[in-house]
């Protein structure tokens, strides 16, 4: 009997990736996690306190503030403002740093965009 080598999907991959990146990070309410999810068409990000299980702020593409810049804007540049609305949001709950959570995702392209836009808003990563 031969044996089968199964191979992961790039969504599994990525999922697998992502739990070995939690394992090391947590947010906490003095530093809360920044999660980032990056699908085909947007990007998310999400300021978590995982010891009580509670998001502080949330930023997307699909918000209105960043859908009325984002016309004739490539994704990155997209990425960028969704970070700095982020970090605009986070520091008017009093919220200055911030533990990064790639998702398993490369850090390039949007979400590097989406931290260096939160760090230009002025958020500590």
């Amino acid at each position: 009997m031969l044996n089968k080598v199964k191979m992961l999907s790039k969504v599994e991959a990525r999922k697998r990736r992502h739990l070995r990146v939690r394992k090391k990070i947590s947010g906490t309410s003095e530093r809360p996690r920044l999660s980032v999810f990056r699908s085909l068409k947007h990007i998310y990000a999400q300021l978590i306190n995982d010891e009580i299980g509670h998001t502080y702020c949330s930023a997307s593409s699909l918000d209105p503030e960043i859908r009325k810049i984002a016309q004739g804007k490539s994704k990155t540049e997209i990425a960028r403002e969704v970070g700095r609305l982020l970090a605009k949001r986070a520091l008017e709950l009093g919220i200055e740093k911030a533990a990064f959570d790639r998702g398993g995702y490369k850090y390039q392209g949007r979400v590097r965009a989406l931290a260096e836009g939160a760090r230009e808003g002025g958020l500590k990563i």
